[in-house]
């Protein structure tokens, strides 16, 4: 499985990188704690999918080193580099055998979606502790943990999201394939196994260099989520942090 990431935003690619050596420039915290949560969010994605893999009898994500929590162990910088500069990146597929599997059909789509999974999990725990740390007024809203776990929420229910959607190669189209496994829809699995990437692909582009938003399914979702588990505006709280870039 391959973590694909997209962080809710709705600027355009220039001001996008912009923003971030800006940012870089005058405030390294928050840079640091943005990349170490992406770092942390695609850490947890892919050792979510091994891990399954494992419990569901196949055992090729853990010899190729992939059932580990340290980030090198996922890191592609091909993927990684483009998702700082871009908001778009991946990281190293986790590989797995089906034919492993107790039910090759069902638990290929619990590995898929084991990865979303675990991100929500950390989404809610980050939450949590948000809530405990001000709300029990141990830090100031904007101090440099909580823009960390509230950063975190926001990436991993971004990852969360944007995997589950059902074209290839996400996460979701794992769902999808099972459920359309009917020879009768072959022809629909086949345009979705091939013209997926081309349409993900589109998308991005559209997103990166216009001003549009063609991921408003997923950053509505992740923005409402979060809204939800902090009770309170998750886009005027992330525009405090970034206020001046």
């Amino acid at each position: 499985m391959q973590a694909r990431f997209y962080f809710p935003e709705e600027s355009a690619i220039l001001k996008l990188i912009l923003m971030l050596l800006q940012l870089l420039y005058a405030n390294p915290g928050i840079a640091v704690a943005w990349l170490v949560g992406i770092l942390l969010s695609l850490t947890v994605h892919e050792f979510s999918h091994a891990l399954i893999a494992k419990w569901r009898g196949d055992r090729t994500g853990e010899r190729e080193g992939r059932l580990t929590l340290n980030p090198l162990a996922h890191l592609d910088l091909m993927g990684f580099i483009p998702l700082i500069l871009f908001g778009f990146g991946w990281a190293k597929p986790v590989p797995y055998n089906p034919y492993n599997l107790k039910n090759p059909k069902w638990d290929s789509v619990a590995v898929a979606l084991g990865g979303p999974a675990a991100n929500l999990v950390l989404a809610i725990l980050a939450a949590i502790m948000i809530q405990v740390l001000v709300r029990g007024q141990v830090f100031t809203g904007l101090n440099l943990l909580v823009v960390f776990l509230f950063l975190l929420i926001l990436l991993n229910l971004s990852l969360l999201f944007f995997n589950l959607i059902p074209i290839h190669p996400l996460d979701g189209s794992k769902l999808f394939f099972a459920l359309f496994d009917h020879p009768r829809y072959e022809r629909l699995r086949a345009f979705v196994a091939f013209r997926g990437p081309q349409i993900l692909l589109t998308l991005v582009l559209v997103s990166a260099f216009t001003p549009l938003n063609p991921f408003f399914f997923v950053t509505g979702p992740a923005y409402a989520t979060c809204d939800l588990l902090l009770q309170g505006s998750c886009q005027q709280f992330l525009s405090s942090i970034f206020a001046g870039f």
